[in-house]
């Protein structure tokens, strides 16, 4: 897929490139952040190079995943990274987010993860749109539940991070919980069919 920008009525959301190289090192020595996502730890400049110009360049290419900086839609410094994933089997796919320590505490992520589910089961043909963290992450499970994601529970050895299998709490969106329809016809458990 090419590559290509989201707006909301605050950011926009743009595809990584090698210029944004230094904001993510920055933004990556927050220990925080290190902590919580699988970003490597000490986090080096050579990482944030690999991230920024080959990486996210290379997901959008070959359509295994596709990485956004977001930024204030005026202009700005660069508030986070958000992620839509392809995961394994038809219309899964998973969203991952950071958000730079300055910036936290302003919603933008919550408008970046709707932004960004919105255009994924419009433009993905996305079904099933997965949030996971670290059990304990609570900002992110925050952020998740803002945006409308239904806790599922929590998976024991759900998430591997810098070698170490941790718990996860997981969480799902679905198209319909934004009034969208989804692709296939979706029954939940003892209830009725809602068509495509």
């Amino acid at each position: 897929m090419e590559p290509f920008t989201l707006t909301t009525d605050r950011l926009l959301l743009r595809p990584f490139t090698a210029a944004d190289t230094d904001a993510v090192y920055e933004a990556c020595q927050d220990p925080d952040i290190r902590r919580w996502t699988v970003v490597p730890s000490p986090y080096a400049r050579s990482d944030a190079e690999f991230f920024a110009a080959r990486l996210s360049p290379d997901g959008w290419q070959d359509g295994s995943m596709y990485n956004f900086a977001v930024e204030p839609r005026e202009g700005g410094p660069l508030i986070g990274a958000l992620g839509i994933n392809r995961r394994t089997g038809p219309g899964l796919y998973e969203v991952g987010f950071w958000t730079a320590k300055e910036q936290r505490g302003r919603g933008y992520m919550t408008e970046a993860v709707l932004c960004a589910a919105h255009w994924s089961f419009t433009a993905l043909g996305c079904d099933r749109l997965e949030w996971k963290a670290e059990t304990g992450n609570v900002p992110s499970r925050a952020v998740a539940l803002r945006a409308g994601f239904r806790m599922e529970g929590e998976q024991r050895s759900g998430l591997l991070n810098k070698g170490v299998r941790r718990d996860a709490w997981v969480g799902a969106l679905l198209p319909a919980d934004l009034g969208l329809p989804g692709t296939a016809a979706y029954v939940p458990a003892g209830g009725v069919s809602a068509a495509p």
